[in-house]
């Protein structure tokens, strides 16, 4: 999920949410296969200060992600969120937002800009988001660290794509049609009313 708007600055400084990511990698992956997903809430003063490794939890399946449908939740209000697989019940990523803000959680020095002054605890997390369904495929930010699982390019080549590409002798035959898309079976959206009834929004 991204900001409707970036009333705080540019990413990440008014933030993202990251529901659900997962590598389609063997489980064997060191950094994790499609067995595994992450939830992850992305904030800081600038791209170089993102402090998203203080709101991030992964969750380890006991079967393949692939081998059925599954749930990917999140709740959602003033006091903070969280994440779910499946059931509200099994939660993956926690984040109170009634102790402290996302400033004093990050610790900055007080020479930093606070984009989030004079704002509730929650900020960047009290404004409109949507939602982004996407398929990604390898990526130079990390996501698939250096040196592992025979990773076929190099975050800081200046010709990753063509790297990847050259080495499709090693990969390509794993993408096996239906097998190897994503598939979305539905997506659904509530909203809560001053009573705490939940409403659709979007179905």
């Amino acid at each position: 999920m991204l900001p409707a708007y970036n009333e705080y600055g540019p990413w990440p400084a008014s933030g993202e949410i990251d529901i659900m990511e997962s590598r389609g990698n063997d489980p064997s992956y060191p950094a994790g296969g499609h067995d595994t997903f992450g939830s992850t809430l992305h904030w800081g003063t600038n791209w170089d200060q993102n402090k998203f490794s203080l709101t991030h939890k992964d969750y380890k399946h006991t079967e393949s992600l692939n081998n059925a449908f599954h749930i990917y939740g999140l709740y959602w209000d003033e006091n903070g969120l969280y994440t779910y697989f499946d059931d509200p019940s099994n939660k993956v990523l926690q984040v109170d937002f009634t102790e402290k803000s996302f400033w004093e959680r990050a610790n900055y020095p007080p020479t930093f800009d606070n984009p989030w002054k004079g704002e509730p605890n929650a900020a960047p997390f009290n404004r409109e988001f949507y939602l982004l369904i996407n398929l990604a495929v390898g990526g130079t930010a990390d996501y698939f660290p250096e040196g592992q699982g025979g990773k076929p390019w190099s975050n800081t080549s200046p010709h990753s794509v063509n790297e990847f590409w050259n080495a499709r002798g090693a990969w390509q035959r794993t993408w096996d049609g239906e097998n190897a898309a994503l598939q979305i079976d539905s997506v659904k959206v509530w909203k809560l009313d001053s009573n705490g009834k939940e409403t659709p929004a979007f179905l």
